[in-house]
């Protein structure tokens, strides 16, 4: 009697426990067969495996079979389709009371509820870490691009093993998960093929991985990877008949139907990443044809914010006394102020920019279709955030045929611009806007991307559906929200706890706040559970407290990245105070008004920035893209390859700016000559050849496409072996100019000489030399050219070289501060302290 009572007090206790889950655990078949599955606990992952449950004799005879239950979701758990667009601010697409038509976004919000009030980074790599791992960007390594990264450890682009991703969790609770698009998380010293992989998306909890590795990517001709092999699905096709937004969607569409018929079943988790709409602009001439009939931008950008600001209002989206601040005529021209010139040139643009969003949008609208045509759109949620951050403005003022240009710190003047204005937006582009439309596009707020102490920066709008739960259909929440919060909401909704150790690691906790308490129209007015929220960019801060915003003014446009630094951010600022319950817009500085509420929440920042590890604040941008970081050629000086090599990227290739440098290619001409490249890196937007044309050597530096120097051998090779040398002797302090918050090292000018078996060709000096970086997007290739190529005019890639191999080497001489230039140095380091 006693060991049956004790019986039924454990099973009593084990029901108890059960009940206080979130959803109880799910056992279904019967244990121990082939077809049994079960839901886990989750506090360790992977699940630990179960004690056998069989019998074991010596034989066969007498023994049971018993196998371990397959891991499932719960029945109740949705799926999960998480959608993240690109550089777009709050007033971008229609369902926000943009102009722009983005009718899947529209519906999405139509079917559930539609946020106002959630948050970003203000910058893309920072939101997407803080997006996955439901941690602030700083806590998970990102305060800023990875291609800006550190040596510390809120900047270093390493998400810890102490920070599982969301993907990571739920493929452990028996989710397929998969990654199309961007990801911009891979460190930028850690992109290639020879990894390591742990920081890709297939490292990272993810099965399958669809899409680019860094910040943008050519969408005519990407550098793509599936999962870690890159793949050239655009080779055969004419140039502009490709594009990846509708690549990745047909391959979304393809994984959810192949889930479906395999495993009806079992639950998907899809995080979904266009390219779009970070520059380059790429739609395809079908959208840009239907956006320019319809003549939205015809009057300008000043009219354009005020048609979007009224949309808001008639919408709901925004409160009725929001306030519109007056163009900010000291940062960019009235629209009538600008030239006829400059109006046909920006309209064209942005009608770029909104047919590239529009044609995203439509994508995104094909694979939910899909979603719904298996019969699984009921029980899957839909979250739809409109940018990673406010709209860019880094093409500056007066935007720009190629974004690399900016990354260097180069503005194409209009005239030159118009050079373009035909091929806008295809293959022979890499373009943005001017910042005059993406002020617009962030209405009602100001500021862009980049600026984290401005609504400008870091205020997004999102959409949510989940037709089995949410039934307050086009409500709109207003509730403060961050995107650390999706993952905790995800958990919440799924049944699932954040695990304590993965992979035998304890788990930090996660950072967010659910806000699944809103999708209850009961909680439509409920206050936010999401109290205190730093931000912080470059410099730039800003602290969130129940209401109250605390922000640095705005010292920086984005497209000034090269300007003077800031060497005390945390305290050479002006500090503005806002109280968003009565000022949605941020447009009423209370500052002088409040100046005991300012110094606490000062106070309360500082806290906040040693908790989330955003301490040391750092305000350079330009210099931190040059810097050196871990790469695996760090530290070498000579590199050697004997066979044909492709699609090794920038972050991990030998860098040769800001120094002098030696390339040296041992060939073989077989009889009747030879042609094809021998080493390149970059492409049609910046970037170096050393090639064979017309049996000729020739050494090409493209200048981002503005400006192309040649060097070139008068005669052609002979058959046999030769030894090219292209030497290159540069006459600026290199790169380490820049640990004294100094650029004046880089991009300097240079000698450069052709020899053809000992003897000098041709020698050349370029009076400007590229201070920063080639096209991210593009590859250090050996015996042939992948993606575009550096000289259209020369030849189209692949341009295999028909020459033997047999050796080439690279020798990288970077410069070495002398005493007296380090003097130098720290003497103006400290005159620009003592002006600030």
């Amino acid at each position: 009697m006693k060991k049956t009572t004790n019986r039924l007090i454990l099973i009593l206790v084990v029901f108890i426990f059960m009940a206080t889950q979130s959803f109880a655990q799910q056992v279904k078949g019967k244990l121990g067969s082939p077809s049994a599955t079960t839901t886990i606990e989750g506090k360790h992952l992977p699940a630990p495996q179960p004690e056998f449950g069989g019998v074991i004799k010596q034989t066969t005879a007498g023994s049971k079979q018993w196998w371990a239950p397959r891991i499932t979701s719960s029945e109740e758990a949705p799926n999960v389709l998480l959608i993240l667009m690109d550089d777009a601010g709050f007033g971008v697409q229609s369902a926000n009371g943009g102009i722009i038509p983005t009718p899947v976004m529209d519906r999405v919000a139509q079917n559930g509820l539609l946020y106002n009030n959630i948050h970003s980074t203000a910058l893309c790599s920072p939101t997407r870490a803080a997006l996955l791992t439901g941690r602030n960007h700083h806590s998970a390594g990102f305060g800023v691009i990875s291609e800006q990264s550190t040596g510390y450890p809120g900047y270093n682009s390493i998400i810890s093993e102490s920070k599982a991703s969301i993907g990571r969790i739920l493929l452990d609770h028996g989710y397929s998960t998969a990654w199309f698009g961007k990801d911009h998380n891979v460190p930028a010293f850690a992109a290639s093929q020879v990894g390591p992989f742990d920081q890709w998306p297939t490292g990272m909890g993810f099965e399958y991985f669809y899409g680019f590795i860094g910040g943008d990517a050519n969408q005519w001709e990407p550098n793509l990877f599936r999962n870690t092999t890159q793949i050239y699905p655009y080779n055969g096709h004419e140039p502009g008949t490709w594009n990846l937004v509708t690549a990745m969607a047909d391959d979304a569409i393809d994984y959810v139907n192949r889930i479906n018929q395999i495993d009806p079943s079992k639950k998907f988790f899809i995080h979904y990443a266009p390219g779009a709409t970070h520059a380059p602009h790429h739609p395809t001439e079908e959208w840009v044809k239907k956006i320019h009939d319809m003549h939205l931008f015809d009057d300008g950008w000043n009219k354009v914010r005020e048609r979007i600001f009224e949309n808001q209002k008639k919408m709901g989206i925004i409160p009725a006394d929001t306030k519109l601040e007056p163009w900010p005529t000291d940062v960019l021209k009235n629209w009538d102020d600008c030239t006829p010139d400059e109006k046909k040139l920006y309209v064209k643009q942005v009608e770029i920019y909104a047919a590239y969003m529009a044609y995203a949008d439509h994508e995104i609208g094909r694979l939910i279709q899909a979603i719904e045509d298996a019969g699984k759109l009921d029980n899957t949620i839909i979250m739809y955030i409109n940018g990673d951050n406010g709209t860019s403005a880094e093409g500056g003022p007066l935007g720009t045929p190629n974004e690399v240009a900016f990354f260097n710190g180069v503005s194409v003047p209009v005239e030159t611009q118009m050079k373009w204005y035909d091929v806008w937006g295809t293959e022979k582009t890499y373009n943005h806007m001017s910042a005059g439309w993406s002020w617009a596009f962030d209405t009602p707020f100001t500021w862009f991307k980049q600026n984290a102490s401005k609504l400008g920066g870091i205020r997004q709008s999102m959409a949510v559906s989940w037709p089995a739960k949410i039934k307050d259909k086009g409500a709109v929440r207003d509730q403060f929200l961050h995107v650390i919060d999706v993952v905790p909401t995800i958990l919440e909704i799924s049944g699932i706890e954040a695990p304590e150790y993965v992979d035998g690691i304890k788990q930090d906790p996660i950072e967010g706040t659910s806000f699944a308490y809103t999708f209850d129209k009961a909680n439509a007015k409920a206050p936010s559970q999401h109290k205190i929220q730093y931000f912080e960019m470059m410099g730039q801060w800003a602290l969130y407290n129940e209401g109250w915003l605390l922000s640095t003014q705005v010292n920086r446009a984005p497209w000034d990245a090269f300007g003077k630094i800031n060497t005390d951010p945390l305290n050479n600022q002006v500090l503005e105070l806002y109280d968003l319950n009565t000022d949605f817009s941020q447009s009423t500085d209370l500052a002088a008004k409040y100046p005991d509420k300012l110094k606490e929440m000062k106070k309360m920042f500082i806290e906040e920035a040693k908790k989330y590890q955003v301490f040391p604040l750092d305000a350079s941008v330009g210099p931190r893209v040059a810097a050196p970081r871990p790469n695996i050629t760090a530290g070498r000086t000579e590199f050697v390859y004997t066979t044909p090599m492709t699609g090794l990227p920038q972050g991990d290739s030998p860098s040769i700016l800001n120094s002098s440098y030696t390339i040296t290619a041992d060939i073989t001409v077989p009889e009747g000559g030879a042609e094809g490249m021998i080493l390149t890196s970059g492409g049609r937007f910046t970037g170096y050849g050393f090639y064979l044309l017309e049996g000729k050597p020739v050494f090409l530096w493209n200048l981002l496409d503005l400006n192309r120097i040649k060097w070139e051998g008068p005669e052609v090779l002979s058959p046999g072996k030769h030894s090219i040398v292209f030497d290159f002797k540069y006459d600026g302090l290199g790169a380490e100019t820049l640990a004294y918050n100094n650029m004046s090292g880089l991009g300097r000018s240079g000698t450069g000489t052709l020899s053809v078996d000992g003897k000098e060709v041709q020698t050349k000096k370029m009076e400007h030399t590229i201070p920063v970086i080639l096209q991210w997007d593009e590859a250090f290739d050996i015996g042939s050219d992948t993606e575009t190529g550096v000289n259209d005019a020369d030849y189209l890639p692949p341009f295999k070289l028909t020459a033997k191999l047999n050796k080439l080497t690279l020798k990288v001489d970077r410069p070495k501060l002398s005493e007296a230039d380090i003097k130098k140095l720290q003497d103006a380091q400290a005159a620009a302290t003592d002006n600030k």
